[in-house]
């Protein structure tokens, strides 16, 4: 496969990315550098913001929402002016980590122990501190889970019954099942842990297949709906942590990653490659 980085720029710890249909643009986080980044006609913008940063996800009326250590916020993207919507996680020492929109336009914000310095540098993570929350577009906050070590991945069943989520201080993806009051069963583990490092972020694909980021693997696990290994694709990157389908056919995937003792040229880009089968569809944020 062909890659090539995006833009020039090269985060400490790139994440979240999300691609928005209606505009084209492709949007992510340096969640250790503080910045919100969005790629819109060819030209890079960032946003520099007071916390580490660790999704960016454009909202239906127009502002983005930022996920910050201290909690969930408006973004006006005109004048940067930052706005609290809601605390999904009151537990102080915590930062957000992986949040996705569902289907319904709701967000769901996985949290775990801030294992981040004020200078980007990496603290150990002690204590299975973190939750995940879902965040409705009247700012009402419903605890899912709790005793997370690090969410990673958050992808739904095409008839809203199951999702998949992962926690990367145990190597393994889960899925739980959906109910009916919008409560989570008991997770099922699902796939790892896997040689080829530790579970990140995810996508999936119009034939259900997830296409998983592995940190420290330099590649991407694509795995059947079954959680078989289909392909392993090689990145050129240490640390690859998330992807999303892109492009006017949903056939492009970027791929974010994170600067590494290696020093590999494109760790910390986002890189674009071209693949087979289309991806679903972001859906940004209902309010």
């Amino acid at each position: 496969m062909s890659f090539h980085a995006v833009s020039a720029h090269r985060a400490q710890l790139g994440e979240g990315p999300f691609w928005d249909v209606p505009t084209q643009a492709l949007y992510w986080v340096d969640i250790a550098g503080k910045q919100a980044l969005r790629l819109l006609d060819g030209q890079l913008q960032a946003w520099r913001l007071p916390e580490h940063v660790s999704a960016f996800i454009p909202c239906e009326r127009g502002d983005a929402l930022v996920t910050l250590s201290s909690g969930v916020y408006r973004l006006d993207l005109a004048s940067a002016a930052l706005s609290l919507f809601c605390v999904a996680d009151p537990h102080a020492g915590n930062r957000g980590n992986e949040a996705r929109c569902d289907a319904q336009g709701r967000l769901w914000l996985g949290t775990m122990q801030n294992n981040i310095g004020e200078h980007g540098e990496d603290l150990p993570v002690t204590r299975r501190s973190g939750g995940l929350f879902r965040v409705d577009a009247d700012a009402r906050v419903t605890p899912l889970l709790h005793g997370l070590g690090i969410p990673n991945t958050l992808l739904w069943s095409d008839d809203g019954r199951q999702v998949h989520f992962g926690d990367s201080l145990d190597g393994t993806l889960y899925r739980h099942a959906i109910q009916a009051n919008g409560q989570l069963d008991p997770a099922q583990p699902w796939f790892g842990p896997h040689g080829r490092g530790g579970p990140d972020g995810s996508a999936m694909d119009s034939q259900g297949y997830i296409w998983n980021a592995r940190w420290n693997g330099s590649c991407l696990l694509r795995l059947t709906p079954d959680g078989e290994v289909d392909r392993i694709v090689e990145l050129p990157v240490s640390r690859p942590t998330s992807c999303v389908f892109g492009g006017p056919d949903l056939t492009t995937l970027y791929i974010t990653s994170a600067a590494s003792p290696l020093e590999h040229p494109l760790d910390g880009a986002v890189l674009a490659i071209e693949v087979d089968v289309p991806g679903k569809p972001c859906h940004r944020f209902a309010g």
